[in-house]
């Protein structure tokens, strides 16, 4: 799996939400409990997906498929509470 992403909107992501860079959100995909769903809001153009995986900290990332196995990270953030507490819900883990 490769990782690409636009430089610029990387560095509005960092100044946005806490320092988070795009290589350190990818890690997300390492976390085999990650929750992984199509997100239905902003797929008109092209699919878009949203993780939510524990990097140190439980992350939401937007991405998207570009070819075989290359994911372009479109925005990563901190997971709210409720998105939070669905990731341990869902695992039954804490």
């Amino acid at each position: 799996m490769t990782f690409e992403w636009d430089e610029e909107k990387e560095r509005h992501n960092i100044q946005a939400h806490d320092g988070i860079t795009f290589s350190y959100a990818a890690r997300v995909f390492l976390d085999s409990k990650r929750i992984e769903k199509i997100d239905e809001n902003h797929s008109d153009i092209e699919e878009r997906y949203n993780v939510i995986g524990l990097v140190e900290r439980v992350l939401f990332v937007v991405y998207t498929e570009r070819g075989n196995d290359n994911i372009r990270i479109i925005s990563a953030r901190r997971a709210t509470p409720k998105e939070e507490k669905e990731y341990y819900e869902n695992y039954d883990i804490r």
